[in-house]
C-alpha cells in the first residue's frame, strides 16, 4: 500500500485505513482486528510498523488490546462523532458466574469470571453499555 500523502509515516496511513474500516462498520464494534501477521501481509509492512499503527488507534480510543485475546474495535467509539460532551469509560471487575454464564463457559456456577463493562454517554445520557466476560486463569 503506497503512502497516500508525501511525508506521512507509513504507520499513520495504515492506522487511517483501519480507522476508516472501524468507523464505516467494515470492522464492527467489539470484533477482533485481523492478526498482526495478516495486516503485515495485507499492507506489505514490517511488524513494527503495524504495531505502531495499532498503538495510534489505541491512543485514539478506537481499539483495545487484551493479552491472550487480541486487538478489537471498541464499542461505539465512531458514534461519538464530534460531540464534545460525549464520553466513554471501561471498568473491569471479578464476578461469580451465574447459571447462564456458567452454562455458556461450561463451568460451575460461582466460577470466577472477569467482567469488562464499556459505557458510552452522549450529552449526559447513557447511549450504550457493553459487557464482556472471560474466564480467569486458574492458579
Amino acid at each position: 500500500m503506497p503512502t497516500p500523502h508525501y511525508g506521512q509515516p507509513r504507520y499513520r496511513a495504515i492506522a487511517e485505513e483501519l480507522r476508516e474500516r472501524i468507523e464505516t462498520g467494515v470492522i464492527p464494534p467489539g470484533s477482533l482486528l485481523p492478526a498482526e501477521s495478516a495486516l503485515t501481509a495485507e499492507f506489505q509492512a514490517a511488524r513494527g510498523t503495524v504495531r505502531q499503527a495499532i498503538a495510534a488507534l489505541r491512543e485514539a480510543g478506537l481499539v483495545a488490546t487484551e493479552h491472550g485475546r487480541g486487538t478489537y474495535a471498541t464499542p461505539c467509539q465512531h458514534e461519538r462523532g464530534l460531540d464534545e460532551r460525549s464520553e466513554a469509560g471501561t471498568q473491569q471487575r471479578r464476578v461469580a458466574a451465574d447459571a447462564e454464564l456458567a452454562a455458556l463457559f461450561a463451568v460451575e456456577v460461582g466460577a470466577a469470571l472477569m467482567e469488562q463493562q464499556s459505557l458510552t454517554r452522549a450529552n449526559g445520557a447513557v447511549r450504550t453499555v457493553v459487557r464482556t466476560y472471560r474466564l480467569l486463569a486458574e492458579r
